[in-house]
């Protein structure tokens, strides 16, 4: 409502709409051979059509940016600036290496180290960037407007408001902590999303240390300062469970030895085991270590409540209750959606969704110039049944009405472009190609006189749906799609101007916009003690001491800087000869 009474109040400065990236119709076209997945313009609706002759052709259009996370800056560090007038809001002035959180809880990596500027990322970069400092609070779609709000202390609340108006809005606003409605988590617990988070953790693991040595507490008092329970089982609570362990043994043990037996640090996971996202030898390696380590995990164990003293537990599957006192609790158990993208999908219809809703190019759905990506957004794969009509009757090249194994090879590829479950489904049944699946329901075709009808052709993709995979919500997604749309952003203008509207082909056939295909390059696990776990890409795993080194070398070459790259090993260095800092600053 606010946004709307500001929209009357500048009524003045609205601008005429223009559409950019309408809907996205998935159609196919033989040429060079096979089929070709491409966005179908419509006269007055098009993904990449030419503006309006009312606009002058040389003004830029103006892209606004909603955050500084992997997402947004990805999207920034790649875009061509050159070719828009780009706007920048974020609640926050600098991008933060977030995998190294665990690390800045305990000292191992100071917060600074992991820090970037926005500023200094794109004081070199062509054309005009303006960057604010402020949190959206509203996003009026149909208007084309955002509100946001100065998060800075004023005296004067008159400007804290301020309305920008955009041509295409990128949504990276990423996620907040998933509480699940837990009564008093909000209140008694720490959580690892920022670095402002980390330094929470740092300081409060230090006052239970200096608390629980004091000499008028009761042995009772002393314990419960020196339990630490981390509620969550996925990565980032077992990483941080991993550092802590580290941090007392290796550093504080010989600072507080009177009192470093007391120490207890506890995983608490609803699920079966912890890692569950990871090959199952990873994880029964993590718990095997944990249980040397003295790291107790309790898995099948659903927190209900967490009080002041004590963190309260239902078992699975007896629902027996049970309670823990702690001195610290961390709670990492996922993400969960930001108000103001809560608002939004409420005003454009996606309230039976958990993240915002975009098709295979970040388009939000029913949205005209909006994209989303990061931890706020989902990507809504099509499913192959959908439009299995389609594919037959394009791949059917002679009109026969049945495909023959070549017809059908000619076409895999460019079905597994646009469906990626189809290339999962092939992995997953360990076919080498189409012939093999086709195969399937033709018997063995040595001489390629078996063909196959309409009937036959769903029967043979319908299994291929169910490998349909939502993206996880990690750095490694987010980032790859910051980097697909600002290509896509770059080659924009390019098709706007072609009279003849947007060029479907290239001279290999394929659409210049390709759908987004995240490729995995695998993930870490630190378990401490020097000791790692990988999961890489073509099935292999590595755990162990090696693992470690591995994980330092990815680490320092993915910070977004030689600044921060210097800074981070540094600070291992400093730390593998000095040991960790245990200041309480």
């Amino acid at each position: 409502m606010r946004l709307f009474c500001w929209s009357i109040e500048r009524s003045a400065r609205s601008f005429q709409h223009h559409p950019h990236f309408s809907k996205f119709v998935a159609l196919f076209a033989i040429s060079g051979g096979g089929l070709v997945a491409y966005s179908e313009s419509k006269s007055d609706d098009s993904a990449f059509n030419s503006e309006s002759s009312q606009i002058d052709a040389n003004k830029k259009k103006k892209v606004v940016v909603l955050g500084t996370g992997w997402a947004g800056t990805s999207f920034l560090k790649n875009l061509d600036s050159s070719l828009y007038d780009v706007q920048v809001v974020s609640p926050r002035n600098y991008f933060a290496f977030t995998p190294l959180l665990p690390s800045v809880t305990i000292g191992t990596v100071e917060a600074r180290s992991i820090v970037e500027p926005i500023r200094r990322m794109v004081k070199n970069k062509s054309g005009n960037i303006e960057f604010w400092e402020a949190e959206c609070i509203e996003i009026d779609a149909a208007n084309k407007k955002v509100l946001c709000r100065s998060n800075h202390d004023k005296k004067s609340e008159e400007n804290e408001e301020f309305l920008v108006d955009y041509d295409y809005l990128v949504i990276a606003l990423g996620a907040q902590a998933n509480t699940f409605n837990t009564p008093g988590v909000t209140e008694n617990c720490h959580f690892l999303k920022e670095v402002e988070d980390a330094q929470k953790i740092r300081r409060s693991v230090m006052d239970c240390f200096e608390r629980a040595s004091l000499p008028n507490l009761s042995d009772e008092e002393r314990n419960k300062q020196l339990q630490f329970v981390i509620v969550g089982g996925g990565p980032t609570g077992v990483e941080f469970a991993a550092e802590l362990h580290d941090f007392v043994h290796y550093d504080l043990a010989e600072l507080y030895p009177a009192i470093k037996d007391l120490v207890k640090i506890t995983v608490v996971e609803a699920g079966e085991h912890i890692l569950s996202m990871f090959d199952k030898r990873i994880s029964s390696f993590a718990e095997k270590k944990f249980q040397r380590d003295g790291i107790e995990v309790k898995t099948g164990a659903m927190v209900v409540g967490v009080s002041d003293k004590a963190i309260t537990m239902k078992g699975r599957p007896n629902g027996e209750i049970s309670s823990i006192p702690y001195g610290m609790v961390v709670w990492s158990t996922g993400i969960g959606t930001r108000p103001v993208i809560m608002d939004f999908m409420k005003q454009i219809g996606q309230t039976n969704r958990r993240v915002l809703g975009t098709d295979e190019w970040l388009r939000v759905e029913g949205c005209d110039g909006v994209y989303a990506l990061g931890d706020c957004a989902s990507i809504q794969q099509r499913k192959v049944m959908e439009d299995i009509s389609a594919i037959f009757n394009l791949a059917d090249k002679d009109k026969s009405g049945t495909l023959t194994v070549e017809e059908f090879q000619a076409v895999i590829n460019d079905i597994c472009e646009r469906y990626p479950q189809v290339e999962l489904y092939l992995k997953a049944k360990k076919m080498r190609n189409a012939v093999d699946l086709l195969n399937l329901f033709t018997g063995d075709d040595k001489d390629g006189s078996k063909e196959l009808d309409i009937e036959g052709f769903k029967q043979a993709l319908s299994p291929v749906d169910s490998q349909l995979k939502i993206l996880p919500a990690t750095a490694q997604v987010a980032a790859q799609e910051g980097a697909y749309l600002a290509r896509c952003f770059n080659r924009m203008k390019e098709c706007e101007e072609n009279p003849e509207g947007p060029p479907r082909f290239r001279g290999t056939g394929h659409h210049r916009f390709r759908p987004f295909r995240y490729k995995h390059f695998g993930q870490f696990a630190p378990l401490g003690g020097e000791q790692a776990a990988a999961e890489l890409p073509g099935d292999w795993i590595s755990i162990g001491y090696s693992t470690q080194w591995l994980w330092y070398s990815v680490y320092a070459s993915k910070q977004v800087s030689w600044r921060t790259r210097i800074l981070v090993i540094s600070d291992w260095t400093k730390r593998f000869i000095f040991g960790r800092d245990t200041s309480g600053i």
